[in-house]
């Protein structure tokens, strides 16, 4: 059994070991002291004043800019419970020695469970018909099939490829781009890797796989979204920041697209009456897309290991190149 170390640990997702009380008491057994703050709803300056005397971090998808890294003299490791980075400012990190973790391809089954789930919703009016019903309505609600349809996925990472998976189980045609192709994998999967103006053109159902870069902030614009096939649908179980929600609410609205599932929003929560909730054909999700059971735990156990190894003074399990943002596709 390993010895406690006298250091302290930040805990800021909201749902690291929720109902798991196994992984807390690992936590709390290993270090001297463990910093639970699972509000998600703390200020940078809270946070600021939180992590100046920790040694490690759990951390969840707060901004970790360079003023809360320079104000953790003691800080040695950011474990990322989840997938992105690109709310942790990586160049800072690199400049106080502070090791960035993540948790790859720990939530990719969740996040693709949710992306067919909004395929659904989308092609069957799910949640429309609901509400009808709620209403007092019964009248028959047109559906599409999503057997034989195309679905295009921007990006070919790990939760791409779980959703290529399932979407052929289900009979789509699956098309997909990514600056870094798996050739082999896409074969395996009867995925056809093509150029992103082929993929926007030319599906039924565009979902976005990519994470947030400089290249890819706003990359579904005015433009893109006039580019992809009339009465497409747009899915985004990514992050919010690729889409500009402007450009897509009068995409919408136009007619031009037939209806949007959005687990990601520019804004979280957004305020109330933003343009996008008032839009029957839209489908939204709390940024739920990671949350099921199996991938929380596994997720929590994956940041506790990375979160321990580099205060043990042990090699970091899944640390991110610091020298440069990652490219790859989520």
């Amino acid at each position: 059994m390993s010895r406690t170390l006298d250091q302290t640990v930040l805990v800021t997702p909201r749902s690291f070991a929720r109902g798991d009380e196994e992984l807390r008491a690992e936590l709390d057994g290993a270090v001297g002291r463990v910093d639970w703050q699972q509000s998600g709803e703390l200020a940078a300056e809270q946070l600021r004043r939180l992590v100046a005397g920790a040694d490690g971090w759990i951390a969840g998808v707060e901004p970790i800019d360079r003023a809360t890294i320079a104000a953790a003299p003691r800080l040695r490791v950011i474990a990322r419970y989840g997938v992105g980075v690109d709310n942790v400012d990586l160049a800072a990190a690199a400049e106080h020695g502070v090791v960035v973790t993540n948790t790859p391809g720990a939530n990719a089954g969740a996040v693709a469970e949710l992306v067919i789930g909004l395929l659904f919703a989308l092609a069957r009016r799910i949640p429309f018909a609901d509400r009808a019903v709620r209403d007092g309505s019964w009248s028959r609600i047109d559906g599409i099939a999503l057997e034989g349809k195309v679905l295009g996925l921007l990006g070919f990472g790990a939760i791409g490829r779980e959703v290529a998976r399932r979407a052929r189980a289900l009979g789509c045609e699956v098309i997909a781009y990514d600056p870094f192709p798996a050739t082999e994998l896409a074969a395996e999967l009867g995925v056809e890797l093509t150029s992103r103006a082929q993929v926007v053109a030319t599906s039924d159902f565009l979902s976005l796989h990519l994470p947030v870069l400089p290249e890819t902030r706003g990359l579904v614009d005015a433009e893109l979204l006039a580019a992809m096939k009339p009465g497409a649908f747009l899915v985004n179980a990514a992050r919010g920041e690729l889409v500009d929600e402007d450009a897509l609410v009068a995409a919408l609205r136009s007619g031009r697209l037939a209806g949007a599932a959005l687990d990601a929003l520019a804004e979280e929560p957004p305020r109330a009456g933003f343009p996008l909730g008032q839009l029957d054909t839209v489908v939204l999700t709390p940024h739920t897309g990671a949350h099921t059971d199996r991938a929380v735990r596994t997720m929590g156990r994956r940041a506790l290991a990375n979160c321990l190894a580099v205060l043990r003074g042990q090699g970091a399990l899944d640390a991110v190149p610091l020298s440069e943002t990652t490219t790859r596709s989520r």
